[in-house]
């Protein structure tokens, strides 16, 4: 049934408009009018007394949340207690992510998400295949001896998702650039990450059609004066992007200051890199056969070693407002708009226009996450 949020502050993704009525059903957003254009027969949901409307929230990496991990059992009812955890937090649309895992692992994964999204589950966007074509010598939290070559079955394997788009991260280093041509001229985006790639050679990849960096700073070369490595070609290429983890801990809030600073207007991406911890009362979880804890908003090993997150979107941008300066709008752009173009998706998500899907989030004035909508549903 169509319906209407009015006497809202909205916000587009783009600019603010006040006194604005959006009107919207299931199937997506039909008008965003003044409140004095509202045809009076259309039903009236919410009143917002002028607070914010502003676009849903997206998430490019997401491993868990509710408790459950994607890799742990890699099936749509995951999926959907994943969505339901990190909703919570504003999040709309999200990439479950499957840490390096075997190629009967990788099937099942992408099969669920087919499933979900066949199923009309709302929030799932496409899947994050994150290794196991990665670098040892920057395994992270990895299984090493998971990783593989990418040869014409892997290259299968990755372009085979049904529906939505699949995110892969790859070491560049240990491919070539025609493989990455390929996967890129068949729909995949491909993302450099877990790799010890030096300057030239990531661009040689960019220019094969790499377009984003898995969490910048974390488990890739660093920026060098002789060496700028990965880093220096994230922070310098104008036609890429890069997702970077803003729990404070990841990445230095001076460091996540200059990365936002240097790189180019919608460049930056907000990602959580959750784990199940986001959204649950248990505070550890099994990967890789080693129990992980969250600790002061870390997740660590027993070595104390980072591995993955327990951040929340909205706290991530909260985290990037006080970190980089920047405004509010530009932070949840860094969660909606930015990965929405990064995917190819803005025309119906990270905006509130006519034509675009119904979801989105009500902040109070004070910015405090009230409600969320996903397909237009509260």
């Amino acid at each position: 049934m169509m319906q209407a949020i009015t006497n809202a502050t909205v916000f587009t993704g783009e600019k603010l408009l006040e006194c604005t009525s959006v009107v919207f059903d299931h199937s997506g957003i039909i008008q965003v009018i003044p409140d004095a254009d509202l045809p009076v027969d259309i039903p009236k949901i919410t009143d917002f007394a002028g607070d914010y409307l502003v676009p849903g929230f997206i998430d490019l990496q997401v491993n868990g949340g509710g408790g459950v991990m994607f890799n742990s059992s890699p099936t749509r009812a995951t999926i959907q207690t994943m969505v339901k955890a990190h909703n919570q937090f504003g999040t709309t649309g999200l990439f479950p992510t499957l840490i390096t895992d075997n190629k009967d692992k990788m099937r099942l994964a992408i099969s669920a998400v087919d499933e979900a999204i066949a199923a009309g589950d709302s929030g799932v966007l496409g899947i994050h295949l994150e290794g196991p074509f990665l670098n040892p010598l920057k395994k992270g939290a990895h299984d090493a001896s998971k990783f593989s070559q990418i040869d014409d079955e892997a290259i299968e394997l990755l372009c085979s998702l049904k529906h939505g788009k699949t995110i892969v991260t790859l070491a560049p280093e240990l491919t070539d650039a025609q493989t990455i041509t390929k996967l890129t001229e068949r729909g995949v985006i491909v993302c450099a990450g877990h790799s010890n790639a030096t300057y030239e050679q990531m661009v040689e990849a960019i220019m094969a059609g790499a377009q984003g960096f898995t969490h910048l700073f974390n488990a890739m070369s660093p920026f060098e004066g002789r060496a700028p490595g990965m880093v220096g070609a994230a922070l310098l290429d104008k036609s890429s992007w890069f997702g970077i983890i803003a729990d404070g801990h990841h990445v230095h809030p001076a460091s996540l200051k200059l990365a936002v600073q240097a790189k180019q207007t919608g460049g930056a991406i907000l990602v959580t890199d959750a784990m199940s911890t986001v959204g649950a009362t248990d505070n550890s979880f099994e990967l890789n056969n080693e129990i992980i804890y969250a600790k002061n908003g870390r997740c660590v090993n027993a070595a104390g070693s980072l591995a993955g997150s327990d951040l929340d979107m909205f706290s991530a941008i909260k985290n990037s407002m006080q970190f980089a300066d920047i405004s509010w709008q530009e932070a949840v752009r860094m969660a909606s708009l930015y990965p929405a173009k990064a995917c190819g998706m803005d025309k119906t998500c990270g905006v509130i226009q006519a034509g675009a899907k119904a979801s989105f989030n009500r902040l109070s004035a004070n910015f405090e996450l009230r409600n969320s909508w996903i397909n237009g549903a509260l």
